[in-house]
């Protein structure tokens, strides 16, 4: 029983793991203008996303422009982009796969040990969609901070972190720590020993020597 709710808990973590990467994918705001400077004017709030850069006016109405070309953007965008969407994509086979192992699920219960592992290969498959939106955040973050950090940058282009990014971080901790879990679930070998044989019982001796 205790194997079966760290499963469980495994599964829910990694799936709000993943669910949190779509979330954080989709979201505009990876990373937002900064207002550091003294002669910067806050009439409106600038974010920059994988797919988008959106303004939101001082009266809450937001415009976005979604990127033209493909082409023509950074390839260290692209090369998020792509993780992170193969950090979805991952999820979503791991999600199949996990169902399959869970205990709970009707599937393949002829074969335990072969469930079992299902579930073990579907946190293998959690562990590495979130290492892939870790590596994916974590690099967009380092450039957004070195940018800002630039002394040759002009103060009203600067950009800080968005919250999109927060989100992305913590998703990937979840998708990583519910497949170590899912993980935990592998069926441990059990060392069969032969079956004791007993020493025959010496019988009782009449008292009578034969020659």
């Amino acid at each position: 029983m205790a194997s079966g709710g760290l499963q469980l808990l495994g599964f829910v973590l990694a799936f709000l793991g993943w669910i949190g990467i779509i979330i954080s994918t989709a979201m505009p705001q990876w990373k937002m203008a900064s207002y550091a400077g003294d002669n910067i004017v806050t009439a409106q709030a600038l974010y920059e996303g994988l797919w988008m850069s959106c303004a939101m006016q001082s009266t809450g109405q937001i415009q976005c422009k979604v990127y033209d070309s493909l082409l023509k953007l950074e390839s260290s965008l692209q090369a998020t982009r792509a993780l992170m969407v193969a950090a979805i994509l991952l999820g979503l086979v791991a999600l199949f796969v996990a169902v399959t192992g869970m205990k709970c699920m009707k599937c393949m219960e002829d074969d335990q040990v072969k469930k079992m592992r299902m579930a073990v290969f579907g946190g293998v498959i959690f562990l590495i969609a979130g290492l892939a939106a870790l590596v994916a955040t974590s690099w967009y973050g380092n450039r957004v901070a070195r940018a800002f950090y630039d002394p040759f940058t002009p103060v009203n282009t600067r950009f800080e972190f968005g919250s999109a990014l927060f989100i992305g971080w913590a998703a990937a901790s979840l998708a990583m720590l519910g497949g170590a879990f899912l993980c935990c679930s592998c069926p441990r070998r059990e060392t069969s020993y032969p079956p004791t044989r007993g020493y025959p019982k010496n019988a009782p001796s009449t008292g009578k020597d034969y020659v």
